[in-house]
């Protein structure tokens, strides 16, 4: 009876979750399917069927030794990136004046190589006849911020009141694990002295699972972010924009009398990203906490892969054009795809179409 009214409960959380009644029969097509496919085999295949699968986790944990590896790799050339970045820093934040030499850059449009010299000499003159009291900009002002409102997913998460805090920050860094498990790597963004909080960095530690489970080793595909931490953030007195005071009136019940009592809710800011959901083996996230924690992995997987390794494209604009394009180019292919299969469709009547599906990134899976 007590087995059976487990079994009873578990079926109910599983009908009030889709997604995971979802993942549950997928897993339970492809136990029957392989199922299936060994009860018809004769048993002197069976055991050499049995061998290739124990070959296969042999592979999976081989993989498992190349992506660390990989990360060891990783680890290596951050090391060598790091002084330019830290020269991009530098000048950023008005720190270094770069070189004329530095400054030098070849356009790769006609149009600016063959500009007239009358017109380089206007331009000139009027340099030179800029007020000399005129206040000149130090470093490159706003650079992140404007990077945080050039890029979709970034800028969904700004809020206006982030946004005097942002020019602030003045560096954003990917700090690699070391070779000893778990595997991780850490955002640190970096801000000058300002009037909002005492931190000068801010880190966000994202974790990965690198080794194959032992109960569905053929899962494994690769390093998996499968957990993140944030950091306290040491507000100033009433500086702190991921809370807001609201008012509200309360009634006495007895007397009649009322009163207006203040009090303290979230409010939406690019700084909760430093305070993630809780990942707890032992709770069952509901479908809005894994989709929060599923954009969260997928934005730390994008600062430290494209935002961070190409900032002044991005502050250009120069990586949107590339990311739209290589969209527009994978919208149509797809498009070619399904008019292939439409005409396929008017070939073959009666004809099944075979179900195919977008592969997820393995860093945004969730254990």
């Amino acid at each position: 009876d007590g087995d059976s009214e487990a079994k009873g409960k578990l079926s109910d959380q599983a009908m009030q979750n889709p997604q995971a009644l979802a993942a549950l029969q997928d897993k339970i097509d492809s136990v029957s399917h392989s199922a299936s496919i060994m009860e018809s085999l004769p048993k002197s295949v069976k055991r050499r069927v049995n061998a290739l699968r124990n070959l296969q986790v042999n592979s999976t944990h081989i993989e498992a030794k190349f992506y660390k590896e990989v990360h060891e790799l990783e680890r290596k050339y951050a090391a060598l990136y790091q002084p330019l970045f830290d020269k991009r820093r530098d000048i950023v934040s008005g720190k270094v004046e770069p070189t004329e030499e530095e400054c030098e850059w070849q356009s790769d449009h006609e149009d600016e190589e063959a500009l007239a010299e009358d017109l380089k000499k206007k331009a000139a003159i009027e340099e030179i006849t800029e007020d000399a009291n005129e206040e000149k900009p130090s470093g490159v002002p706003e650079f992140w911020l404007t990077i945080f409102r050039s890029v979709d997913m970034l800028s969904d998460m700004l809020q206006e009141h982030d946004e005097p805090i942002l020019k602030h920050l003045q560096d954003i860094k990917v700090i690699f694990s070391g070779p000893d498990p778990p595997m991780s790597f850490t955002l640190e963004f970096r801000f000058e002295p300002n009037e909002y909080f005492t931190n000068t960095i801010l880190t966000k530690v994202y974790k990965m699972k690198s080794e194959p489970d032992t109960d569905d080793p053929f899962s494994f595909e690769g390093p998996e972010i499968i957990d993140c931490e944030g950091c306290e953030i040491d507000w100033h007195k009433g500086k702190d924009v991921t809370v807001k005071t609201i008012k509200k009136k309360q009634k006495h019940k007895g007397r009649g009398t009322a009163r207006v009592i203040t009090k303290q809710v979230p409010n939406d800011s690019f700084f909760n990203f430093f305070n993630p959901i809780k990942v707890s083996p032992d709770k069952e996230l509901d479908e809005d906490a894994e989709y929060t924690l599923a954009t969260d992995f997928e934005i730390g997987h994008f600062f430290r892969e494209r935002i961070v390794p190409r900032a002044v494209l991005y502050f250009t604009g120069e990586a949107l054009e590339d990311d739209e394009s290589f969209e527009e180019e994978e919208l149509e292919e797809g498009e070619e795809e399904d008019k292939d299969d439409e005409d396929e469709d008017d070939e073959e009547e009666g004809g099944s179409n075979a179900k195919s599906g977008d592969p997820q990134p393995a860093e945004c899976k969730q254990q």
